[in-house]
């Protein structure tokens, strides 16, 4: 059975997906850099905080994981 191939952003694409998110979690987004927008939007979901800041990542159902580029842990 084939995986489903997860989408991988970056650049502005992804400045916007992460915009987009911020204003659904009721988050502002002005004048924060992507990281920290990011971060922002994980915290209000419950996940931890750490776009870009590990190197592996045990949050499977991150929506984050692919564009962060940290390894993903298996179970």
């Amino acid at each position: 059975m084939a995986m489903a191939k997860e989408k991988f952003f970056k650049g502005p694409k992804l400045l916007s997906l992460a915009r987009r998110k911020a204003r659904q979690a009721g988050l502002g987004s002005d004048g924060l850099k992507l990281e920290d927008l990011i971060c922002r939007i994980q915290e209000k979901e419950g996940y931890t905080v750490c776009f870009r800041k590990k190197t592996s990542c045990p949050e499977r159902s991150c929506c984050w994981q692919v564009s962060c580029g940290a390894r993903m842990l298996t179970a």
